[in-house]
């Protein structure tokens, strides 16, 4: 066939007519298929309701700025960190290290508000009665919240206590469960809570239990004193933080109790003696000097129960003299202690449980070891073996006048001692011995050295110090109430016993002061 001057094969043609007809019958069916009237908003039909921390968010131009005030507000309130057992703790999110994700939140918004984003698509193949929840869009900084958690941390935090005896009301004073706030579970769940809107999270507790529990006690007696010492305290006003140090580390361990073949640690069991602890500041025993420190008195108090457990027969596992003897107590009988690095520790030697008891009244401090039978003799034996001369010195003073001299630590000799214990029980004795070394404290004197200085100043009150050569003292059962112990002393003065016998070994004397120290 010729079309246009030119053959075209009939099977060419045929073709062309074939794919024309199948073109115009496709866009028939499609008109026919077509709905009359215009097309429906889908979009305004279907129109996601989205919803910000509880509150719809309407998705006009404002959106953006209405989430971010909507999410500031909410992370500038104040958030409840809920406690067990105790009060919440209201504080800012924001020194939690919370902040607002400005990013995030733009795209949040962003996305709610295009009809072509994968929220919007997930709405609409399902329920029209759902809704969009956009999350709180925040960010934590672990590193600026940790300042808070650990402070947190230190308020919360409670040591356990261990089961105890009320000697005095005869009780038994059950155990108190430990706590340790756990600051990575804490703060996580912070951060669960802020992100579902929430105003409050419960603080995390790692639970720290007690080593001794009431139910081991049940059946302890203590109705025989085994061991028991004494030494003298200051009642007077000018020492009353001192007294009152005593009392606290006293009540920190009276009532503990031993089983057989366990150990007392002053320090473990008494605890740091510091402000948050309760001590107050008193003179203590530093470098040889006498110093104000935070608790001090609380060696008295390992000392008294030193003595105690001396008589007692006890093991004493850990125990130091001090840099300088000590006037409430003899020496050999203290026992010093520096929390956390110098500690006194004694074991329970016997085959039954022991109940250690220590009381600060009437001027006196009294330390016991208390058990179900009656106590063995034991006796003392110390001899001083000789003494280590002391120097003095002199520190110039520019708060005292040109030329006047004050005493600001009196001298005391060392001293180098040898100890007995004899431990009777009926036919049996058992002797140990103990050598000791007491280092010699410097004599200070105070040089004045301004023209306008004072003309006076007070010298030390401790008098020159004065020691038994030898001291024997025994304890025993009171043949009237075997439940009571007494003691019986015997002293021999000897050469370091009588006033003046650091002159004679010449040792330098300050002569502006009269006064006396004794062992």
């Amino acid at each position: 066939m010729r079309i246009a001057g030119r053959d075209i094969p009939t099977a060419a043609i045929k073709t062309a007519l074939s794919l024309g007809i199948a073109l115009i019958a496709g866009l028939a069916i499609g008109l026919l298929l077509t709905p009359k009237g215009p097309p429906p908003d889908d979009l305004k039909e279907r129109a996601p309701e989205v919803w910000l921390l509880g509150k719809p968010l309407p998705l006009d131009e404002q959106a953006t700025s209405r989430a971010a005030e909507r999410v500031r507000s909410y992370v500038a309130r104040r958030f409840a960190l809920e406690i067990a057992g105790g009060d919440p703790k209201r504080i800012q999110p924001g020194r939690l290290g919370v902040e607002i994700d400005k990013v995030r939140l733009s795209e949040l918004v962003r996305d709610a508000q295009d009809p072509t984003s994968p929220m919007r698509r997930v709405w609409r193949n399902g329920d029209k009665s759902q809704r969009i929840d956009l999350p709180v869009p925040i960010v934590i900084d672990a590193d600026a919240a940790l300042p808070t958690l650990l402070s947190l941390k230190g308020e919360l935090d409670r040591l356990p206590v261990d089961a105890r005896l009320d000697l005095e009301k005869r009780v038994l004073v059950p155990e108190v469960m430990g706590r340790q706030l756990d600051v990575d579970l804490t703060l996580a769940s912070f951060r669960t809570a802020l992100l579902r809107g929430e105003d409050r999270a419960q603080v995390v507790f790692e639970e720290q239990r007690p080593r001794r529990v009431s139910k081991e006690l049940e059946g302890v007696a203590f109705d025989h004193v085994l061991g028991a010492f004494e030494t003298p305290y200051d009642r007077s006003q000018r020492s009353r933080e001192r007294t009152f140090n005593l009392r606290l580390a006293a009540s920190r361990l009276d009532g503990h109790v031993l089983m057989p073949g366990e150990v007392f640690d002053f320090n473990d069991v008494v605890g740091p003696r510091d402000e948050a602890a309760g001590y107050k500041v008193a003179a203590v025993i530093a470098q040889g000097e006498l110093v104000d420190g935070i608790g001090g008195g609380t060696c008295q108090i390992s000392g008294t129960l030193h003595g105690a457990a001396f008589f007692a027969g006890l093991e004493v596992a850990e125990r130091y003299p001090h840099t300088r003897p000590s006037s409430y107590i003899k020496m050999g009988m203290d026992a010093t202690v520096v929390y956390p690095t110098i500690n006194f520790r004694l074991k329970n030697n016997q085959d039954f449980p022991i109940v250690l008891h220590e009381t600060v009244r009437g001027g006196k401090v009294r330390a016991e070891i208390l058990g179900p039978k009656p106590a063995k003799t034991v006796t003392l034996i110390r001899r001083i073996l000789a003494t280590i001369p002391y120097d003095e010195v002199e520190r110039p003073d520019s708060s005292l006048k040109s030329g006047v001299r004050a005493l600001a630590q009196r001298g005391v000799p060392g001293f180098r001692l040898r100890r007995y214990r004899v431990t009777r029980d009926g036919p049996h004795a058992i002797r140990e011995r103990w050598d000791e070394t007491y280092p010699p404290t410097q004599q200070i004197i105070r040089v004045g050295s301004s023209p306008d200085g004072k003309e006076k100043a007070p010298d030390d009150p401790h008098g020159e110090y004065l020691a038994d050569e030898l001291l024997v003292i025994t304890k025993s059962v009171d043949d009237k109430d075997p439940k009571q112990v007494e003691f019986w002393e015997n002293r021999e003065k000897g050469k370091y016993g009588e006033s003046g016998w650091t002159r004679e070994a010449g040792m330098p004397v300050f002569e502006h002061h009269s006064g006396k120290a004794e062992d």
